[in-house]
Formats: C-alpha cells, structure tokens, sequence
C-alpha cells in the first residue's frame, strides 16, 4: 500500500532553479527533474494487452503515459520531435516493464508522417488501440505584434492539425473498444495574454474532442481530453522568460507545478475499460485553478 502523502509537500514547489533551454527543451537539464513515476507509479493490469500511440513520449507527460501504460501492461510507440537522447530513455523506461516500445523521430505538422506513425504502430505493435493526442508547441509573446505569422500557424500544425491527421489515419484501424485521448489545457478556459495561439489551439482541441466523440462513438471508440493546469516539464524553460519558470504553478490552490506523473492515472482511467461510459468529456487537472 502507497503511503498517503500530503499534495502540498509531495514534489518541490517555486521557486524552481531551472533556467532557460532552447525549444524544443530536454529533461535531462530540469531542474527540479521531473517525475515520470519511474519508481512512483504502481500498476495493476488495466491496459493488458492493448497498443497504444502517444505523440510527444519523449519527456513530460508523454513520457510520464508511456511509463504508466506499460506498468498497466500495454506496448506503446512514442512520437518526437529530435530530442533523441530523452526518447531514448522514455523507450528504456518502458521496457524496464517488459513490454514494447517503439520510438519514431519525425514533425507531426506533416500529413505523411502522422499516417506513418499509425502504420507503423500497426505494423510494430500488431494493432492500435489507443492514440494520445499529447505533442504540443507554445511559445511565450507580451504582445501580438511580436508573434509572426509563420509561428501562428506552426501552433495551429503542430498541436490542432496533426491530431485532425492522426485523428483521421487512426480510426480505421481502431476497433470498437479503443479510446482516442487529447491533451488541452486550462489555457482553454482561462487565456493568458501572452499565450495567444497556444490558447486558441487548446480551445480547439477541447472543441475537436466534443464533436469527435459524436462521430467515433458510432464506431465503438470512445473520444475524451485532459486538461491539465501548469506542469513542470521541458516545455516551460524552453518558451518561457526564466522569471515565469522560476515561480510557474505558484498560483495553483498546491502552490506548485504539477508533476507529470500526477497526470497519467486520468489518461490511464480514460484508456481502460472501468471508464466505458466515458466519451466526450474534458477531465481537468489543474492544482485548483478553476475551468470557467
């Protein structure tokens, strides 16, 4: 049995001592390091069997989702950008579990490649139960007239299309009983200025996934989103000024970041069976910040 802790005192709070990376960002150079639950995550067997497609598996709660299904007993492939080396270790985690992992290196903004991540997955895994919608680009700007409009668009490639892509090459050959899973964001529901498109792109995720499961529940596959509030992974450092990475999650109910392991019980929940009248729902995580 898992002692119970308490949430406020369980992982370090601001001021953290990371300092600024170059997007894409690696987990090796945060600090505080983040929790994946290597040691912290205890499986029971919800995911036996299935096969699962995560994009963005290199670190943060990509990797914290790869670690977790495979303790629950599923085979994943994982989706990256060109952090090779963080990859590398979400792939040993996994197969510390004893199951399989795959790692694909390629820019989800391209058609192409999403169809062949689901190919491969298919091909690698022998079948696609469960896509994670997880990759994402932000980028921090104090004002519009800063932001250009390649960078806009890139936001909307990275994180709406290639889910739409992803989305529409998966579904085929998901059978009844598979989950397709997004990540959005608070930013959904509370904007930050200075976050315009990665906000915008959230609200659209959340929207995509309401309407989705409309269309996928016909097919047996049920369709559902998280929301998570601030969490402490590469992301930060690598698009934020250094002083918003120091204090970032100080103004959640906890008083800090979450870690990315406290995430991966709800996509866990949402992949299993024990949420089978589970579709078209948003589930926040959000250290007390409210969804409104």
């Amino acid at each position: 049995m898992q002692n119970i802790q308490d949430p406020r005192e369980q992982y370090p709070k601001p001021p953290y001592q990371s300092t600024s990376q170059d997007h894409p960002g690696s987990d090796e150079q945060l600090a505080p390091h983040a929790d994946h639950g290597e040691s912290s995550y205890q499986g029971s067997g919800k995911l036996a069997g299935r096969k699962a497609l995560i994009t963005g598996g290199d670190s943060g709660i990509g990797r914290a989702v790869a670690i977790a299904f495979a303790k629950e007993g599923a085979d994943v492939l994982i989706s990256y950008l060109s952090e090779d080396r963080d990859a590398q270790e979400t792939v040993k985690q996994v197969e510390k579990t004893g199951r399989k992992a795959v790692a694909i290196r390629g820019d989800i903004q391209e058609e192409t490649h999403c169809k062949e991540l689901v190919n491969r997955a298919v091909a690698d895994l022998g079948g696609l139960d469960i896509l994670i919608n997880n990759a994402a680009f932000q980028m921090t700007h104090d004002s519009i007239q800063k932001m250009s409009s390649e960078e806009f668009e890139m936001t909307f490639r990275t994180n709406v299309f290639a889910m739409f892509y992803l989305c529409k090459a998966a579904m085929p050959q998901m059978k009844p009983g598979s989950a397709i899973i997004n990540t959005t964001s608070i930013q959904a529901y509370q904007p930050e200025p200075t976050l315009l498109a990665y906000a915008a792109t959230k609200a659209a995720i959340a929207n995509f996934t309401k309407s989705l499961a409309k269309e996928a529940i016909e097919l047996g596959i049920r369709v559902n989103a998280i929301a998570p509030g601030p969490v402490w992974t590469p992301l930060i450092p690598s698009t934020m000024p250094e002083e918003k990475t120091r204090t970032f999650g100080e103004d959640s109910l906890l008083g800090r970041a979450a870690q990315p392991v406290e995430l991966a019980p709800i996509f866990v929940l949402l992949a299993s069976q024990e949420a089978s009248y589970i579709t078209g729902m948003i589930y926040g995580a959000t250290g007390g910040k409210p969804m409104v």
